[in-house]
């Protein structure tokens, strides 16, 4: 990057500056009241993120039969809402008024309410919860990650939670005929699990489908998605996909998703920017990245048992210490992984669309000078993404997927672009905005080329490009193990 020009950094906004935006945040768990919302709103709002996933929390507001108290969630919602963002509600989880089952666990995650009188009470809660917060939250998830034994935990199976989505659906409905409902929540991309939900008939009754995804290698995930999406359609083909959930720790010592990894707080920050992007190539509806701030994963333990459920999830933007009942204090610092949040959210906010550019990483390597004469790998290796927006401006991400857990990589790469408009490179990581100099680009062919056998030779001159067409080669040109973006016009407003 040294050889680039730095001319400031990417303009980032607030929530209630964004009109839409299709990067969120979770603010989940306080279901289980695990942190204190009042001290992270106004730091989440300032990211930018817009969808907020929250959950709902039975066991915590209906603590006596019949009896709802919804203060807290009243707050929750009230205060994203105030602050422009816009919550969408997992519906979730059990509840030991009505089961002793469920009276055993920490919040009464994972059991699904399974007898004739709590399956009413159920409906009776989603009715009242549906019919408060109209016009409020953007849309209902039924439950969260079903096709896992932690949260439901008699044993997953698709079919009982495709019944359970259509008794859920019909319920929603009821008290809004125009609410959004969502299914899957689901931490495994299993077509078997998923064919079983399908096949009840429940994406009939549904408007998006929610996938999680907790894998340090993104380049899998848009496969996983594609075959999903196909799944789905073959079904309603209406339905919306949505990421819901992913993330990594920033640091080692805790529990969750991939928690035995050499994580630190950089490699979290280069996880969002990997996955992000990943998303976008997957062309989700909008993505949440999990979470707000640090706090207890909490999804096994067992009421009345502090220590079944100190598990601490660095998976926070925010860092907090934790009290001896586990409960999230301190003043929820911001980590590095916070700033690249807000640069994402700044990039990527209102409309943009997937698209093919005419851009792309040379597919013959050139000596790069940057290494002392060793050749730049090949292209196939990279991962790359095209966007496009309505004012016409576009941009390119690419990068190395190099991996995070053993290494920290980067080298150069030659990208050859057809692409008109003001040229400039955007870190993703850090927001910072570079100028490209002259002596970067070649506008017309060197003369020279490398063939597929690595052999040079000599392009005769008047074969050569014309300098006055949009053509530009970007000579061994900076590629890291995270997302730059190659803008062309305004894509993305600079300070």
């Amino acid at each position: 990057m040294d050889r680039l020009k730095k001319i400031g950094k990417v303009k980032t906004f607030s929530s209630s500056q964004v009109k839409f935006s299709r990067i969120g945040i979770g603010f989940e768990k306080l279901d289980r009241n695990v942190f204190d919302p009042e001290k992270a709103y106004d730091k989440v709002a300032a990211t930018g993120a817009k969808f907020v996933r929250i959950q709902s929390g039975w066991a915590r507001t209906e603590k006596e039969r019949g009896v709802y108290d919804f203060a807290w969630l009243d707050s929750v919602v009230d205060n994203l809402v105030r602050r422009g963002m816009v919550p969408w509600m997992c519906l979730c989880y059990g509840n030991g008024v009505y089961d002793d089952y469920a009276k055993g666990f920490f919040g009464a995650v994972g059991c699904d309410p399974r007898t004739e009188e709590a399956a009413d009470a159920w409906k009776r809660y989603v009715k009242a919860v549906v019919s408060r917060y109209k016009g409020k939250v953007y849309a209902y998830e039924v439950w969260n990650e079903p096709d896992g034994v932690w949260c439901w935990k008699h044993g997953p199976s698709g079919r009982e939670y495709g019944n359970f989505v259509i008794l859920t659906a019909k319920a929603i409905r009821e008290a809004d005929k125009e609410a959004k409902v969502i299914f899957g929540s689901q931490c495994m991309f299993s077509l078997e699990w998923l064919s079983g939900v399908l096949a009840t008939g429940a994406a009939d009754c549904c408007d998006a489908y929610t996938y999680h995804n907790y894998v340090a290698d993104e380049s899998k995930l848009p496969p996983s998605v594609q075959a999903t999406r196909a799944l789905i359609h073959e079904y309603n083909p209406s339905i919306k996909i949505i990421q819901g959930e992913t993330g990594c720790p920033s640091r080692s010592d805790g529990a969750g998703a991939m928690h035995s990894g050499a994580w630190t707080e950089e490699r979290q920050a280069k996880f969002m920017t990997r996955h992000t992007i990943t998303d976008f190539i997957s062309d989700v509806a909008f993505c949440s990245y999990f979470s707000c701030m640090d706090m207890v994963e909490a999804l096994n333990g067992r009421t009345g048992d502090i220590a079944s459920y100190k598990d601490f999830g660095y998976f926070g933007i925010l860092s907090a210490s934790f009290d001896e009942n586990g409960m999230a204090t301190g003043v929820y610092t911001p980590k590095p992984s916070y700033f690249t949040f807000r640069t994402l959210a700044s990039v990527f906010k209102e409309e943009f669309s997937l698209a093919e550019l005419p851009v792309m990483i040379a597919p013959f390597s050139r000596v790069s000078p940057r290494h002392l004469s060793v050749r730049e790998m090949e292209a196939g290796k990279f991962m790359r993404a095209g966007f496009t927006r309505p004012n016409g401006s576009k941009a390119f991400a690419y990068w190395y997927p190099a991996d995070l857990l053993t290494t920290s990589w980067e080298s150069t790469i030659t990208i050859e672009s057809a692409v008109k408009g003001q040229v400039r490179l955007i870190d993703l990581l850090d927001g910072s905005v570079y100028e490209i100099p002259e002596s970067m680009m070649e506008r017309s062919s060197s003369g020279s080329y490398v063939d597929a056998e690595g052999k040079t030779g000599t392009i005769p001159a008047e074969k050569r490009v014309d300098e006055n067409t949009s053509f530009r080669r970007f000579v061994n040109f900076p590629v890291k193990d995270y997302p730059l973006l190659l803008t062309f016009g305004d894509f993305a407003e600079i300070e």
